[in-house]
């Protein structure tokens, strides 16, 4: 028993012994292990640090002190500066807190419960090469080593981490980028982040969340949610606050061209972002706001768009689904720009002017799922646009205002049609709206437009490209619909509506008269179609049009210089295109004229030639320019204020060769007003009459064929005019001529010729036949009374001139008939007048008056037989001093074949005698004499022509004589 009490007692003694000495093992492990984390790891670590740091980065870093504290396995940093090799800060922190949660070691799990960050100082550098400062200084201190065979035993897990609680409070980023030409930094402060409970494996119980904060002057980023790393998996809400144009305009230089001068932008949204099997990535509820855009070119200050207000709501997307989805965009405020400079280059296309790149995104790779979108609608209001445009000769500056935009939902599916309608108000004066409904693609349209009260001179620019016209007013209306589709080549359409213009004043854009005019002009119902081009109009009304047409000093006419000259070089066409039917087609239905007015001013004229057609109205029916086609015309008004004009016919297809007619008639138009005409091309004005004409035209291409009767009713000239282009003849002997016992003038003046000829007019064709045929009447005065006169077979020459037997006041055989005539024209022609002058033919008359005296002498009547005259004569001649037998003066004249008929014997026998008669000195004179009296008396007492009318003058000694020996006078004709 006491042996075993003895070993019980060494047991336990021995028991004691071993306990207390673990327990002192025990408490000098502790002390070791306590002087090694208070003392030993601070110390090593204060030098380890920097050393890591410069040999794996190339820093130059300074600790101000770290402490350690084993036994709740935390770690303490205060006072971390570094630079890198340029000497140029790169990290820094205050304090740096990091807390290792022990017991979850022994479950392989590296949990870290609390990690604290005070104050932390970042740079980060975007370098040119797109690479970051910090991997560049790791590439640079740490050369890649040799490959080495991996090894099988190597786990592909990742490691246990876990993060409870990491905090970073009052941090900041510096962000330098250098990748662009101009160099760039952001900074970021402050930047606190919260960060709970995150791990590196799956669980199935919780998530982390997070919170990050970060602000760039006024721009915020906030971010926060739930986050899991393995499988990577976040949820939970990001918004970037108030980014600046600066900011925007730095990162998205390469892919903008266009330079933002203004704006802040808010982006909102959810998000949920999975990678597990397949990576996940969706977002709801977006919301989109910028405030104040202000966009324009890269190389200009001007801006070409401003904006008040942009907002986008419910904005979500799914990568996955390739769907994105967002509100009604709303835009308040926008004023855009628009610019075309003089090579025709708009300023909102310039970016993209000289870009070849054809390369095409193929919006279906990675997928054949096709990507889907919708937007809820679009709304613009208090907006504006302005356009300036350089192209013209003078600049364009036209704009709307007011601007309300509404289209209802768009999406991918572009087939579907799109319900839309604005409105806006033209700064020049005008309203316009449209709505109805498009289809993107393939493009249809189909539009209610209408405007009211559009102002034409704000398009005076583009009228100016065409045209010289300044527009000093005009309103134009449209109401109608367009409906366009381009499912198939051509592009398709048409428009049907109504359409007026009124109050319109167009005038020369170098002058102030005003040229064109109208108080309305309405077209209704207007059809016309895209392609094949086609318009049809039923019904134009023209109300008070007026028109000012002049004819300028050079000769040309105001007219003329409507249309700018333009290269004509090529626009002969192609001869091998048909020409049965044109391009364009047009028909009317019929034109109604209301009280219109033409006016015309000659200024060749001095004085200046003006009168005025008006009152003019009628209608227009069936223009068209496909045949066969038969229009008529009926117009009615009034020329120069008193005379009464009517125009009639009908209308070919136009721009055929068919034929068209027509007939002007002009009544009782006052000849006075045509005095400078005539005072021109006559010599003389014009003291009164009336001028009737009945036009008849046949047009047939540009081929005229037309007959114009022309009436002057009692026309008297008035004072002689100066004038180098005057006929020089006796106009008023002319002007006589041609009138007709009541006073009037009646021709027809043919005319025909080609008028695409440039050396062609109408008017200037019968004014030169006009002025011609008086001419001719007044050089040849019995040639135009023989021409327009019955003379019952007598010539104009034969009316002009009277014969006498030699000698003898009396006329020869047949001439009474010339007497007839003549006293018949005087008749018919009051103005004209007759002048006779006696005349003798001195040889002829000398020997008819001696053989009348011979005949006296020898009692023989010229009357009696040849036998009887010849047997007088032969006595005559026996009883004279001649020396000559009668038998050998027979024989003498009969000559060697002594042959001799009775009128040759008696011709000699006169012949002879009559050299032995002596006339008295004035018997030639009292011969003209008495035929000059004989010859009014006839006029006057046989052909009862007044006396008024003939007028005897002094008697001559130049009368002709014909080879029959009679004596021929002429008469002179002159007007009153």
């Amino acid at each position: 028993m006491t042996v075993d009490k003895e070993k019980t007692v060494v047991a336990n003694r021995t028991r004691r012994l071993s306990a207390r000495n673990i327990s002192i093992a025990v408490l000098v492990l502790v002390v070791i292990y306590a002087l090694v984390g208070f003392l030993a790891l601070p110390w090593w670590l204060e030098r380890e640090l920097p050393e890591r740091l410069q040999r794996h980065l190339g820093w130059q870093a300074e600790i101000g002190d770290v402490g350690v504290n084993p036994f709740v396995m935390s770690v303490e940093v205060l006072g971390l500066d570094a630079e890198d090799s340029d000497g140029e800060p790169v990290l820094a922190f205050d304090r740096l807190f990091a807390n290792l949660g022990v017991w979850r070691l022994v479950t392989g799990t590296v949990a870290l419960q609390n990690i604290e960050l005070e104050e932390p100082y970042i740079r980060l550098d975007l370098l040119d090469d797109y690479s970051v400062n910090v991997a560049r200084d790791w590439l640079a201190n740490n050369p890649p080593a040799e490959e080495t065979a991996s090894d099988e035993t190597t786990s592909d897990e990742p490691a246990r981490l876990q993060f409870d609680r990491v905090r970073v409070a009052g941090g900041e980023l510096l962000f330098r980028d250098f990748s662009q030409e101009s160099p760039e930094e952001f900074r970021v402060a402050p930047l606190d982040l919260a960060l709970n409970d995150l791990a590196t494996w799956p669980r199935e119980d919780t998530d982390s969340n997070y919170y990050l904060l970060a602000v760039v002057g006024t721009q915020t980023i906030e971010w926060e949610g739930d986050l899991s790393i393995a499988p990577l998996y976040s949820r939970g809400f990001i918004k970037l606050g108030g980014v600046t144009h600066a900011t925007l305009q730095h990162f998205l230089k390469p892919y903008l061209p266009y330079r933002l001068h203004d704006g802040r932008v808010t982006l909102s949204s959810d998000y949920e972002l999975q990678s597990a099997e397949e990576f996940l990535l969706t977002t709801a509820n977006g919301q989109l706001n910028i405030e104040n855009l202000g966009l324009g070119l890269a190389n200009s200050d001007d801006l070409l768009l401003e904006t008040d207000s942009i907002r986008v709501g419910e904005i979500s997307f799914g990568l996955n689904s390739r769907e994105a989805s967002s509100g009604t965009v709303t835009i308040d405020g926008m004023n855009l720009s628009l610019h075309r400079d003089p090579e025709g280059l708009v300023n909102l296309l310039k970016p993209f002017q000289g870009n070849t790149d054809d390369e095409q995104t193929d919006g279906s790779a990675g997928s054949n799922m096709p990507f889907r979108w919708t937007v809820a609608g679009l709304e613009v209001d208090n907006s504006s646009v302005s356009w300036r445009d350089e192209q013209p000769q003078t600049e364009a500056k036209l704009s709307l205002t007011d601007l309300n935009i509404r289209v209802d939902e768009l999406s991918h599916q572009l087939e579907d049609p799109v319900n839309y309608k604005a409105d806006a108000t033209l700064g020049g004066g005008g309203h316009l709206m449209f709505n109805g409904q498009t289809t993107p693609m393939p493009f249809t349209l189909e539009a209610g437009i209408t405007g009211s009260d559009i102002v034409l001179a704000q398009f005076e620019a583009y009228f100016n490209e065409a045209a010289n016209l300044n527009v000093r007013d005009g309103r134009l209306n449209v109401d109608g619909n367009l409906d366009l589709d381009q499912q198939q080549d051509p592009l398709t359409g048409t428009f049907s509506g109504t359409g007026e213009v009124a109050s319109l004043d167009l005038r020369l854009g170098d002058t102030e008269e005003r040229l064109i005019g109208w108080q309305t002009l309405r077209l209704q119902p207007v059809e016309y179609n895209v392609a094949p081009a086609r318009l049809e109009i039923g019904t134009v009304t023209l109300a008070g049009p007026t028109v000012n047409v002049v004819r300028e000093g050079d000769g040309g006419y105001n007219l003329q210089r409507i249309v700018r000259s333009t290269s004509t070089e090529g626009s002969a066409g192609d001869s091998s295109a048909d020409d049965s039917e044109p391009e364009f087609i047009f028909r009317i239905g019929q034109v109604m004229l209301e009280e219109g007015a033409i006016s015309y001013t000659d200024r060749t004229l001095d004085p200046t030639f003006t009168t005025r057609f008006d009152r003019l109205r009628g209608s227009v029916t069936g223009l068209s320019n496909v045949a066969p086609q038969q229009g008529k015309v009926s117009v009615q008004g009034r020329a120069g204020d008193v005379a009464s004009m009517t125009l009639d016919g009908s209308l070919a297809a136009l721009g055929t060769d068919d034929t068209s007619e027509l007939r002007l008639s002009m009544e009782n138009l006052s000849l006075p007003m045509l005095s400078p005409y005539f005072g021109r091309y006559l010599g003389y004005g014009v003291d009164s009459g009336k001028l009737n004409l009945d036009l008849d035209y046949k047009f047939s291409g540009s081929t005229i064929d037309a007959g114009n009767t022309v009436v002057l009713d009692r026309l008297e000239l008035g004072q002689p005019v100066p004038s180098d282009q005057a006929v020089s003849a006796p106009v008023k002997l002319g002007l006589a001529l041609l009138r007709d016992s009541d006073g009037v003038i009646d021709i027809n003046i043919p005319v025909s010729g080609d008028l695409e000829s440039p050396d062609f007019s109408v008017g200037q064709v019968v004014m030169n036949a006009f002025v011609n045929l008086v001419a001719k009447a007044a050089t040849s005065p019995f040639s135009m009374l023989g021409s327009i006169v019955d003379m019952a077979g007598l010539s104009g020459e034969d009316l002009g001139r009277i014969s006498f037997e030699p000698g003898q006041v009396e006329l020869a055989e047949g001439e009474n008939a010339k007497l007839e005539a003549l006293g018949a024209a005087l008749n018919d022609r009051p103005s004209l007048v007759l002048n006779i002058r006696g005349a003798v033919a001195p040889q002829a008359d000398a020997r008819g008056l001696r053989r009348q005296r011979l005949f006296d002498q020898a009692g023989i009547a010229e009357t009696a037989p040849p036998a009887k005259r010849i047997a007088r004569l032969e006595q005559a001649y026996s009883n004279s001093d001649n020396l000559a037998s009668l038998d050998a003066f027979r024989e003498n004249v009969a000559g060697e074949d002594g042959e001799l008929s009775q009128a040759q014997w008696e011709q000699a026998l006169v012949d002879r005698l009559i050299t032995d008669i002596d006339l008295p000195p004035q018997a030639l004179d009292n011969l003209a004499s008495a035929r000059g009296g004989w010859l009014r008396r006839q006029m006057l007492e046989n052909h009862d022509v007044p006396e008024s009318q003939v007028f005897l003058l002094d008697p001559v000694r130049d009368a002709s004589a014909k080879e029959d020996g009679k004596v021929t006078i002429d008469f002179e004709l002159d007007a009153r």
